[in-house]
């Protein structure tokens, strides 16, 4: 007989509804007669046949029907990426609540890297309790700018579910592929001692290669928990010219 345990079913998603209608409302303002026409028939396509296949063909004609004009007042999100995450939602709330979960990880396989980038730029509202987060860490090891500015920039996500060792990764990461690391959210809150020791053998690699030092690298180190040794390192660093002119706003009074 068969002893094996029976596996729980995965949870449903804790989607925020009420940011939804807000994108939805923010899509409308910016849409003219016709592209409105189209989006309300793609929508009730949608809800007649809810599938990934139906999703991933209006997905397609997202970008030829809506364009990618910007959106104010999120000039970082444009209206195929807004309405994707819309179509996303919708499929969603109409699956069935143990589903939701490999719903959500077969759509961000089958996307393109536009669709994913889209998808993870949604995913706090799209589950605001975390049941993705094998999903988010996935997108943070990826070496693609776009996927992976998606989750970790201008992205609460990372910051209320990533443990501290991949948040800790995440910020390196950013840091290596020159992005904005003051987007990255909750990072104030995450500093650390650890997180000093791997921003400060960052920057040693850098300067050992004869690479500018990474611009955003002081916004990961917490200068209030660095030793006297790490200190008189960069003050050193700072005074042969070593690091840029903005790293001495950080050092603390009388440094």
């Amino acid at each position: 007989m068969n002893m094996d345990p029976i596996a729980p079913a995965p949870p449903a998603l804790a989607i925020r509804h009420g940011a939804f209608a807000e994108r939805q409302q923010l899509l409308e303002r910016h849409l003219d007669d016709d592209s409105r026409s189209w989006w309300q028939q793609a929508r009730e396509q949608l809800a007649r046949q809810p599938s990934t296949n139906t999703l991933m063909l209006l997905s397609s004609q997202c970008r030829r029907r809506l364009a990618n004009a910007p959106l104010a007042p999120s000039p970082d999100c444009n209206r195929t990426q807004l309405a994707r995450a819309l179509l996303l939602a919708q499929l969603l709330e109409q699956q069935a609540g143990a589903g939701q979960l490999a719903l959500l990880r077969q759509l961000f396989l089958w996307g393109d890297d536009q669709e994913k980038a889209a998808l993870l730029k949604a995913l706090d509202d799209l589950d605001s309790q975390g049941a993705s987060l094998d999903l988010a860490l996935q997108a943070g090891r990826t070496n693609n700018r776009e996927v992976f500015a998606a989750i970790a920039l201008d992205n609460p996500f990372a910051a209320r579910h990533y443990p501290e060792r991949a948040f800790h990764q995440l910020v390196l990461k950013t840091l290596g592929m020159g992005l904005d690391s003051r987007h990255i959210h909750g990072l104030a809150e995450r500093r650390s001692v650890d997180l000093n020791q791997l921003a400060l053998d960052l920057m040693e690699e850098q300067l050992a290669a004869e690479r500018e030092v990474a611009d955003g690298l002081p916004q990961a180190i917490a200068f209030e928990l660095l030793s006297q040794a790490q200190l008189q390192r960069l003050r050193g660093l700072y005074q042969q010219g070593r690091l840029p002119a903005h790293w001495r706003d950080h050092f603390p009074a009388g440094g």
